[in-house]
C-alpha cells in the first residue's frame, strides 16, 4: 500500500466564495492533514496570481477513495 500524503488544492471562486472550481494543486506533499492546514496561508499567498475574485485552499488525501455502493439489492 502506498504511503498516505496530503496535497493542497487551490480553488478559484466568484465573489463571496461561491461557484468555486479547482485551479491547481500545490506542489508540496504533506505527511499529515495538520501539516497541510498549517501551510495553507503560505500556499494561498504563493498562488495569489490566479485571476479570480477569491481563492480558497483545501487539503485532501492522495489516497483514492472508493465509493460505497452499499449491499446489493435482492429483488
Amino acid at each position: 500500500m502506498e504511503p498516505l500524503f496530503y496535497v493542497m488544492a487551490i480553488f478559484g471562486c466568484a465573489d463571496g466564495g461561491g461557484m468555486c472550481s479547482e485551479a491547481r494543486v500545490a506542489q508540496p506533499r504533506y505527511t499529515s492533514y495538520q501539516a497541510c492546514q498549517l501551510a495553507m496561508d503560505e500556499q494561498l499567498m504563493a498562488n495569489s496570481d490566479l485571476s479570480f475574485p477569491t481563492i480558497e485552499a483545501r487539503c485532501r488525501s492522495t489516497r483514492p477513495v472508493m465509493a460505497d455502493k452499499g449491499a446489493p439489492s435482492r429483488g
